[in-house]
């Protein structure tokens, strides 16, 4: 079968079912080619708004370029080269603009217009021509069943004409707009041909005119300005590399450390702390008090300004004050719920803050750079300097251990003191007996004891060679009598602050310089705590016993006791020097610091009277003469001094069952 490509006009009168059947082929083409049309319609109005986007983009494009720099960057470095770099690209870019304006318009112009105008116009012709052919045809029809249904017998010539001249008014109408309806149809086949290629003539012409111009802007000025820029950034791209291998190399250092670092307190047993520090910072807890009872812990950040300690919430632009720390008290304190809190305190003691550190180093750190701080060290010419030489001052004078051992050092020994030297030592002198050097008194890196609960026993059992104390109370050789058998018993509320060994016993002066190295100690290595025991003086020994179950702590045999005295301005200081047999042959003396409820004078007072108990037991004449100058109650008991004293009232303090049988 030939193809068809137009309609016969010739047959347009006809309308036989033939022509109708190539009529609808015509149709069905105009209708697809009419679907096709409107869909290049949306892909080239596309075309045209991403270009006119793209015109609005680099005009965007170069106002942003201009506004980096009114742009206030805290870092800077190497801003006025990019800032000019910068100026140049918004002007080329400003060009491209202009550019992509023409090329915008140019498309509306010879791309889009064209393929509007082909739809409106000759795809609505057509569309139109078809609805008034499909009216004529059935107008047609109507006139042509009237005309048929004429009678047959009693014929009416006017009806006849009337309906005659309808039936040729309406094939006319036929006729003539099938006429133009075909012709309409034929010439379409041409027209979508040129409809297709007039948009894409005019988007080919747009495109070669935008890249022309381009070309020509573009020159070789260009080339050499953004070869400059490729090597400006090809060398910042080196500068990076180097510097990305430089923090890769170290991101594996840091993450090679060991495991310990990322443990919070790992090193408790033995942490390394820094005790010259002016200046700290760090996370700690604050604690906040809620209500009566409760409290509430808040993680913030400290740090310290010269003499003030600043706090930082997480988040927050600046930090604010929280303590003046001049001449602030700082100490370690226990707190039910939290470990590693310490307390700061103001001079005049009316307000306290408590804070809690993440580890034993870190509180023992804060508390020594608060107080390095308190002393106002920071405002000295070589801080630093000044505060290595307070601690390696503090170190020399005392050597701090936690439990008592051998003597790193044998001590000199002294002979036993001349009766002379222990009635100078029976009450506590207002003044020194007399200026000596310390290290006559006490060799320089003796290790300090500050507990006694379990290793004084031991170090005792080290010192005494066999003779052990049992834990109960009893003595395994009967060398340790009961204090019903005594003379005397007295009984005082002490806690033990720190042992060392000493050079000689001949001079109170060494019960002070222990004093001053085991609280110089205490002070430096923040040791706070303290044991409660019960001081128990008898005519035959000094026992240390446990308040809580009874069982003796330590036992010193008067006559070991050589040297006692009580702190000349704090009252409630008191200390002995004890002369022990070491399993070498050999005699240790040490000395043992005590902090009293009550004066030190009456502990004094009560080891020299069970000295001179002990000196005369064996003549009943002098024995009876010292109980004498004794007070006797009622019942016939001698009563000593006792260590409760009433401080409500200022007066004597009562006495408490430290009575011996006369």
């Amino acid at each position: 079968m030939p193809a068809v490509d137009k309609l016969l006009l010739e047959e347009a009168l006809q309308d036989s079912p033939q022509t109708r059947s190539l009529l609808s082929v015509f149709e069905e083409d105009a209708g697809t080619l009419t679907d096709h049309t409107n869909q290049l319609l949306q892909a080239m109005q596309r075309v045209y708004g991403a270009q006119n986007e793209m015109c609005l983009a680099t005009q965007q494009l170069s106002r942003q370029l201009l506004a980096y720099e009114k742009q206030n960057f805290a870092l800077g470095k190497g801003d006025e080269e990019v800032i000019s770099t910068l100026h140049y690209f918004s002007k080329v870019v400003d060009e491209l603009n202009v550019l992509h304006t023409e090329l915008a318009k140019q498309l509306a112009d010879t791309m889009v217009l064209p393929i509007i105008q082909f739809r409106e116009k000759d795809l609505t012709e057509v569309s139109t021509l078809k609805d008034l052919f499909g009216l004529a045809s059935n107008e047609h029809d109507l006139a042509m069943a009237k005309y048929s249904r004429l009678p047959k017998r009693k014929e009416n010539e006017k009806v006849k004409t009337e309906v005659g001249k309808e039936v040729a008014a309406a094939r006319r109408k036929q006729h003539l707009s099938s006429l133009q309806y075909y012709c309409a149809l034929n010439a379409l086949q041409y027209r979508k041909r040129m409809a297709m290629m007039e948009p894409m003539i005019g988007f080919a012409h747009g495109q070669i005119n935008y890249f022309k111009k381009g070309a020509e802007m573009f020159s070789k000025s260009m080339d050499d300005f953004l070869s400059s820029v490729a090597d400006m950034v090809r060398s910042i791209q080196v500068e990076l590399e180097a510097e990305a291998e430089k923090m890769r190399v170290a991101q594996q250092e840091l993450l090679s450390v060991d495991e310990s670092v990322y443990t919070p307190d790992f090193d408790v047993a033995a942490p390394q702390v820094n005790r010259t520090l002016i200046q700290k910072a760090g996370y700690l807890n604050l604690r906040n008090k809620t209500g009566l009872v409760t409290t509430t812990w808040e993680r913030l950040y400290f740090f310290t300004q010269g003499g003030n300690l600043m706090c930082q919430p997480r988040g927050a632009v600046a930090g604010g004050l929280i303590q003046d720390l001049d001449n602030c008290s700082v100490m370690a304190v226990d707190c039910e719920d939290r470990r590693y809190c310490f307390q700061i305190t103001t001079p005049n003691g009316k307000s306290a803050i408590i804070l809690q550190a993440e580890s034993r180093k870190e509180n023992d750190e804060w508390i020594c750079a608060i107080n390095n701080i308190s002393r106002q060290i920071y405002l000295t010419d070589n801080p630093e300097a000044v505060a290595i030489k307070l601690n390696q001052t503090a170190l020399q004078a005392v050597t701090p251990i936690t439990s008592l051992g051998r003597k790193q050092e044998s001590p000199c020994t002294s002979q036993n003191p001349t009766n002379s030297e222990m009635e100078s030592a029976k009450l506590i002198p207002k003044a020194a007996v007399g200026v000596t050097d310390t290290e006559e008194l006490i060799a320089p890196g003796t290790p300090i004891q500050f507990d006694i609960v379990l290793p004084a026993t031991e170090f005792l059992d080290q010192n005494r060679g066999s003779r052990r104390v049992n834990p109960f109370g009893e003595t395994e050789d009967g060398s340790f009598p009961e204090a019903e058998d005594s003379l005397l018993q007295q009984m005082f509320v002490v806690r033990f602050l720190g042992s060392m060994a000493v050079k000689t016993d001949s001079t109170p002066a060494v019960i002070y310089e222990a004093m001053r190295q085991v609280l110089a100690a205490r002070a430096i290595h923040n040791i706070f705590r303290t044991t409660e025991s019960h001081l128990v003086v008898t005519s035959q020994a000094l026992r240390l016993i446990d308040p809580q179950t009874q069982v003796s702590r330590a036992n010193f045999e008067l006559t070991s006791v050589t040297q006692f005295a009580a702190h000349q301005e704090n009252k409630r200081l008191v200390g002995f020097a004890v002369r022990d047999p070491e399993s070498t042959g050999e005699e240790s003396l040490s000395t043992y610091i005590f902090e009293s409820n009550s004066e030190g004078e009456k502990i004094c007072y009560a080891i020299n009277l069970g000295k001179e108990i002990t000196q005369v037991q064996k003549d009943p004449e002098a024995l009876a003469k010292l109980m004498l100058s004794v007070p006797l109650t009622n019942d016939g008991k001698y009563v000593l001094l006792n260590d409760q004293q009433d401080d409500s009232d200022g007066g004597p303090s009562e006495h408490r069952g430290a009575e011996s049988e006369a």
